[in-house]
């Protein structure tokens, strides 16, 4: 089985990348695998410093078959650093494993990415592998499809890159023009629509967002666990592009990912559930408790 290099990119949090890293220096066979570290250069100057001292870190890294490490000398911006970033490692390598600085990785992760690289590789219907799956309560299969792609923890192939279209305008168009407004948004459970306007009018600065639409206008899936084997920990008010929430803390698994024939097809009943989730995340709290209070009466009393 080849071996994924792994592409991870850092900015100003030596704490988030030294917890990442830590976490994936314990996946199996983490000897054999490549590492690309992609730093980015400061935005403004209150910066330095951290920047600096992820830098440090990062030249002290060791447990991986190699480290390389590619400094930007101005500031790209996450999107152009992960655009550029993949562009190079699926030129050179074929496929890639994406992690960012505040993704605590499984054991079983690197495990599971390879697997499913090496077992969907000439599957065309196929775009990707995300690591990353929602707190749902509901029991889910261990692997399934979803129409799309995602950004937390995931890997693809020079065949699924060469898919992505960086114009917002063209994607938004697309999806008008086809009239999928509604299932782009998880039947309106998320406003993916309002975040790729966001991006056009300069707003946010997401690559995942077209990557997304891209996948999605292609009518392409992404394989992901039942078990979520990725925990953002940058959802705490560090990041550059997102706020502060818990909706999606959860333990990751500490079981292997099995990796095995299922129907290559979006998989409806789990889509469901996602926006089951999506949709609970924006009700107010007391709405919240109070369907809590409304499933305990309906199930116990």
């Amino acid at each position: 089985m080849t071996l994924a290099p792994i592409a991870l990119f850092v900015y100003n949090r030596p704490k988030h990348t030294f917890l990442t890293v830590e976490s994936l220096l314990k996946n199996i066979s983490v000897n054999k695998s490549d590492l690309f570290i992609f730093s980015d250069a400061p935005k403004h100057r209150s910066q330095l410093e951290l920047v600096n001292s992820v830098r440090k870190y990062i030249h002290s890294i060791s447990g991986f078959k190699s480290v390389t490490i590619v400094e930007r000398e101005i500031n790209w911006g996450l999107a152009n650093s992960i655009i550029d970033g993949v562009s190079m490692l699926c030129q050179e390598f074929g496929e890639v494993i994406v992690l960012e600085d505040d993704l605590v990785t499984s054991p079983h992760f690197l495990s599971y990415m390879n697997k499913a690289l090496n077992f969907y590789r000439y599957n065309d219907a196929v775009i990707s592998i995300h690591g990353y799956i929602f707190p749902i309560k509901s029991k889910l299969p261990e692997t399934f499809f979803l129409r799309g792609a995602d950004c937390w923890g995931w890997a693809t192939w020079d065949r699924g890159w060469n898919l992505f279209e960086q114009d917002g305008n063209k994607l938004l168009y697309e999806i008008r023009n086809k009239n999928l407004i509604k299932q782009f948004n998880y039947n309106g459970t998320i406003d993916n629509i309002k975040m790729l306007n966001n991006q056009i009018y300069g707003k946010c600065d997401s690559w995942c967002i077209r990557w997304h639409a891209s996948a999605f206008l292609n009518n392409k899936l992404t394989l992901y666990p039942g078990m979520s084997l990725i925990n953002n920990i940058g959802v705490d008010g560090t990041g550059v592009h997102c706020g502060t929430t818990n909706y999606y803390d959860c333990e990751v698994s500490k079981h292997p990912i099995d990796i095995k024939d299922i129907a290559v097809t979006d998989n409806e009943e789990v889509r469901r559930l996602v926006e089951e989730y999506l949709n609970n995340m924006k009700m107010p709290i007391i709405n919240r408790i109070r369907n809590k209070i409304r499933k305990f009466y309906n199930n116990y009393i």
